[in-house]
């Protein structure tokens, strides 16, 4: 009499949940800031180029709505550059 090797049915590999490591810390130096521009400065270094062009197509959009989007999209999209780079200046 032969016997069998009953076979178990295994559930599927399920992907176990990937940790997302913090990036790398800056090391921040202590600067004292006499002037203002010194703190506008630091937040500057500290905004994305998406974040920047995200600033940017909001400011955009409100200038065009503020002329009933009227105007050359490209005239809107200018001046918001402009007022975007004046603020964070």
């Amino acid at each position: 009499m032969a016997t069998t090797k009953s076979t178990t049915s295994k559930k599927p590999a399920t992907p176990k949940a990937v940790i997302a490591k913090p990036a790398a810390e800056k090391k921040t130096t202590t600067r004292k800031a006499s002037t203002s521009k010194a703190k506008t400065t630091d937040k500057v270094s500290q905004i994305s180029p998406e974040e920047r062009y995200r600033m940017v197509e909001v400011a955009a959009y409100f200038l065009a709505e503020r002329n009933s989007f009227a105007g050359n999209p490209v005239e809107y999209w200018t001046a918001a550059e402009a007022q975007i780079s004046k603020l964070l200046s």
